[in-house]
């Protein structure tokens, strides 16, 4: 059956189907999606679902534990809370064993976190170079972070072992007493600080290199023909130029070194990984917040300790914005 087609007279557009049915609406749609991209306040409409969702498994497991902390709470029972107020805060206040983990986890936090983060920044500085297998050492440089921490501490802590420990059986090699690195408090704080450094450094160090490979070529260039060593170049130019990666690594590296947990639990092998060693001579936050909520069913104690915790970053935070707009003044 023949169909009849109509043509359109020379010079006129062929007959489109009428508005509402798909001809004129698509172009429509399309400039009204356009236009509400264009939109100043669309960017937050498409991100606010994503920040609500952050709000609700972030807010209220805070609110939780600031309303446990000022209860008394066993583990066993959780339903039942016996009204303390700002007791629980009190004495933790006059608990030793909160202001001794607290002085670990800031040596410990120093002695893993400097050196940390200057091996990392001479790492990438060499990475930055030209070299053969260069892919091959900065997937190298991962395979610690990509490691679990169990392994990780694990391994440490037989390589730190008193009577077989491969440590200790170097120092012998040279004349030097075998040391207790478990039992005493430093040997304890550092052997614990170098699983923190070698599972982290590879890490920091290929953030600091994509950093340095931002950096436009014209300043090395400018600053060689001003005559500049290698060394100048990198105090002048490399810094400077991954200043805000620095800032943010450090950020990084005082949140998990409060947080830390894992390395110095395995450390301990056994019940003294939970009290820090025998006389809590590297007991951390993380690991005091354990004992009191999961050995001692002490919730409120531990929820209270988490916001110790959670208090001493802000405080830390508020202390480093300080000194930047001090400096800012001053510059």
């Amino acid at each position: 059956m023949a169909t009849s087609t109509t043509k359109a007279p020379a010079g006129e557009e062929p007959p489109g189907p009428p508005p509402g049915k798909g001809g004129e609406s698509t172009p429509r749609r399309r400039g009204a999606l356009l236009h509400l991209l264009d939109v100043k306040g669309a960017p937050y409409a498409f991100v606010a679902p994503f920040f609500v969702v952050f709000a609700a498994f972030s807010f209220y497991p805070l609110v939780y534990t600031s309303w446990i902390s000022l209860h008394q709470v066993e583990l066993a029972t959780l339903d039942v809370m016996e009204w303390v107020g700002f007791d629980n805060y009190v004495a933790l206040w006059s608990d030793e064993r909160f202001w001794n983990a607290l002085g670990n986890t800031i040596t410990i936090g120093v002695i893993s976190t400097v050196p940390q983060l200057l091996m990392a920044l001479g790492l990438a500085h060499l990475l930055n170079y030209r070299m053969r297998a260069s892919l091959f050492f900065r997937v190298a440089s991962l395979v610690p972070y990509a490691t679990s921490v169990a392994a990780a501490a694990l391994v440490f802590t037989m390589i730190f072992e008193r009577d077989f420990g491969m440590i200790n059986w170097a120092l012998g090699t040279v004349g030097i007493d075998p040391v207790d690195w478990e039992a005493d408090k430093w040997p304890a704080q550092v052997a614990i600080s170098t699983i923190v450094i070698w599972r982290w450094t590879g890490y920091n160090a290929l953030l600091y290199l994509a950093a340095m490979q931002a950096i436009p070529a014209d300043r090395y260039e400018a600053a060689s023909l001003d005559g500049a060593s290698r060394w100048k170049q990198f105090t002048h130019v490399t810094v400077p130029g991954i200043r805000s990666t620095i800032v943010f690594t450090i950020v990084l590296s005082t949140i998990g070194a409060t947080q830390l947990f894992g390395e110095p639990l395995i450390f301990g092998q056994g019940p003294n990984g939970v009290t820090g060693g025998a006389d809590n001579q590297y007991q951390t936050l993380g690991l005091l917040l354990y004992e009191e909520g999961w050995k001692n069913y002490q919730m409120g104690r531990s929820a209270t300790v988490a916001w110790a915790m959670f208090l001493l970053l802000v405080l830390v935070f508020v202390v480093q914005r300080l000194i930047k707009r001090l400096r800012s003044r001053t510059s």
